[in-house]
């Protein structure tokens, strides 16, 4: 574990010199995916676990991660607005000062993240697959499917010129103003099932817990609430009638009363 916290952190310290040439704090979200495969690759080098489950878990996270990058890089274009607004508070200090609050912090939050991994990575007993192994993985395609779709309906929207300043809440994002983050959440809770499934695995279950916890807490639904409100005349009452995170059938409207 310590191994992986080592090559993460070198590794984003990498793409924070590269963020400092292209003066764009922003690649590193398109690294948070990519990120958990180098820790995978660390888990594998310095462990001897099942063949079959290790297999089955790195190939998950390769296929998770891919598809989370190129959506990521595909629409970047130039510094998302978040670090333009912490670069300008900042100012001059602000190229030292994205190392620690960007590129380190995120390292060491995908290193907490990547906990049940290494347990299933490292587990070499039971043999794969057990009822854990399949509940596990079925929910992470669960939940991998339900980011994909969301994502691809949010990407259509955007592509729409007429939809430009209105509010997306058809598809998935009738019932859920967040569902690509619902998915993000479900699937590493499918992995959290197949590290809980290894003796001594439960602890593992921290990741997903503090991973639901930042993306409806601190860098997901909170952080990108602040101004949507204030930027789309019609979403405050998309917010009063759909649910933040979990799917769940739009609330009716109440009639004013004659």
């Amino acid at each position: 574990m310590l191994t992986s916290l080592a090559v993460l952190l070198a590794a984003f310290s990498l793409v924070w010199i590269l963020s400092l040439r292209l003066r764009d704090a922003s690649i590193a979200d398109i690294w948070w995916g990519p990120s958990f495969v180098v820790a995978s690759t660390v888990y594998l080098a310095v462990s001897d676990g099942d063949p079959l489950r290790r297999t089955a878990v790195v190939s998950a996270v390769l296929l998770w991660a891919a598809r989370l990058a190129w959506h990521i890089g595909a629409r970047h274009q130039g510094e998302d607005a978040r670090y333009r607004a912490w670069r300008d508070q900042h100012g001059a200090r602000w190229w030292w000062f994205s190392y620690f609050k960007v590129f380190v912090l995120q390292g060491v939050i995908a290193w907490a993240v990547s906990w049940p991994l290494f347990v299933a990575i490292a587990a070499g007993a039971p043999p794969f697959p057990t009822a854990w192994d399949v509940a596990g993985l079925a929910l992470f395609a669960v939940g991998l499917a339900f980011e994909a779709v969301a994502d691809l309906q949010l990407r259509r929207f955007r592509a729409d010129p007429a939809r430009r300043g209105t509010v997306l809440d058809t598809g998935l994002w009738r019932y859920s103003r967040h569902p690509n983050y619902f998915g993000e959440a479900v699937l590493w809770w499918g992995l959290g099932l197949v590290a809980a499934g290894v003796p001594g695995g439960w602890p593992a279950l921290v990741s997903p817990l503090l991973l639901t916890f930042l993306l409806l807490r601190v860098s997901g639904v909170t952080l990108l609430e602040a101004g949507l409100s204030s930027r789309k005349p019609g979403y405050r009452d998309y917010v009063a009638r759909t649910s933040a995170f979990v799917p769940w059938p739009p609330r009716r409207r109440r009639e004013p009363m004659r």
